[in-house]
């Protein structure tokens, strides 16, 4: 979904903070003695509601946190509101959480093209934007405009670059297809692909776009699949994702896959199993940085251990299987982080200053060897990952970890 800043009047001035509407007050907006207040926004209705767990998991984790006392003896107040997945919407609950719920902080908003369209009014408004979930290159090369706007996912391009230097390897006469989401996000891959293939990116053979709004992908893979393309790169978001596996089946098509990151939840490839067959989804590569809770050798790991145990105490109705709770709470771990280092007085330029000067070498959610680690020019906060392929049933690591492109 692309978002057009100049064909809206009410959107623009959404944007529009006026004189003194946020003048400072002797106590930080958010925070009391007794609690700090964040928010952000997710879709919890709509296509993209699979999204709802990310912010599900990170309360779930926020309430883990407070039964044990909560950060310098507050407790963690966290506010999502559904967006559904519109980014004029997103705009408007993220003004209502700053100016009628006054929170501290947003955080953890789903989204690319959300994130981007209501960044110039959280900068204006000196509120951070922490930890969202978009892995776009702008939230790095513009953070001096954007200085209170930090991602989380590892970097779009950087991702996509990484499958272009593997396809280099492994499949270097490959006749490469693209199906992307018609946005920044979209767009941001396929530029990490053509970067990755270098010389090669004439490889890529066909190119189709989708919008949000499409009930089916059949059209586009068609037109995929009549350019003689051997591999399937699909840069979408789950729903679109189970559309192009049904889609390339129904043709006879069988490619080789690559999936982005963002899709790869064990429950979204199981839609796809039941649906089309385990032949369809087996041998598809992808990317991970989150440890697989399905994966029987991580069955005593500490951190899936955690996950579990959470799972089963604040939210018992969640399936462990869908792994967007568990990046909830690797999030989540990330902001408590975050806040404990911002200081017993917290103060919203020392959030920020907590947040770009983060060295957490061992969030339990992550891979081992996969940090958090930012800087006043270092707005990366997850550089590193490592390829995955899907084999007998679950994603299976593929290689060692590597430094994102």
């Amino acid at each position: 979904m692309r978002l057009c800043y100049g064909s809206g009047v009410v959107l623009a001035a959404a944007l529009v903070v006026l004189p003194g509407a946020f003048a400072r007050t002797a106590e930080e907006p958010g925070v009391t003695p007794q609690s700090i207040s964040i928010g952000g926004t997710v879709p919890l209705t709509g296509d993209e509601v699979a999204y709802a767990a990310v912010a599900r998991g990170a309360e779930a984790y926020f309430k883990y946190v407070n039964g044990r006392g909560g950060v310098h003896g507050r407790r963690i107040e966290y506010r999502y509101v559904d967006d559904g997945y519109n980014p004029a919407e997103t705009v408007r609950k993220t003004r209502d959480l700053v100016q009628q719920d006054k929170v501290f902080a947003i955080f953890n908003s789903v989204g690319t093209e959300h994130v981007l369209a209501v960044r110039p009014y959280l900068n204006q408004a000196e509120v951070p934007q922490l930890f969202v979930g978009s892995g776009h290159t702008s939230l790095h090369s513009q953070r001096r405009t954007y200085p209170w706007t930090m991602g989380y996912l590892p970097r779009f391009a950087g991702e996509g670059a990484l499958y272009g230097r593997h396809l280099l390897r492994t499949k270097p006469k490959a006749r490469i297809a693209v199906l992307h989401e018609d946005s920044e996000y979209g767009e941001d891959m396929i530029a990490g692909l053509r970067q990755g293939l270098g010389r090669s990116a004439s490889r890529i053979v066909a190119v189709q776009r989708y919008q949000l709004t499409d009930t089916d992908l059949n059209s586009q893979v068609a037109r995929l699949k009549a350019s003689g393309a051997n591999v399937f790169m699909v840069f979408a978001l789950p729903r679109p994702t189970i559309q192009a596996f049904l889609a390339a089946k129904k043709l006879g098509w069988r490619p080789q896959y690559y999936v982005n990151s963002v899709s790869i939840d064990p429950f979204v490839i199981e839609v796809v199993r039941k649906n089309a067959g385990t032949a369809v989804v087996d041998g598809a590569i992808s990317s991970a940085f989150l440890k697989d809770p399905t994966d029987p050798a991580l069955a005593r790991d500490p951190g899936v251990k955690l996950y579990k145990q959470i799972l089963k105490r604040h939210l018992p109705s969640a399936r462990v299987k869908e792994v967007a709770h568990l990046y909830g709470m690797a999030v989540a771990y990330t902001m408590v982080d975050a806040l404990r280092k911002a200081g017993t007085q917290p103060t919203r330029r020392s959030l920020l200053r907590a947040a770009t000067s983060l060295n957490e070498k061992a969030n339990p959610f992550f891979y081992r060897g996969i940090a958090v680690r930012t800087g006043a020019s270092d707005y990366y906060p997850v550089q590193k990952s490592r390829l995955v392929r899907f084999r007998q049933g679950r994603w299976r690591q593929v290689g060692s970890l590597v430094t994102l492109p």
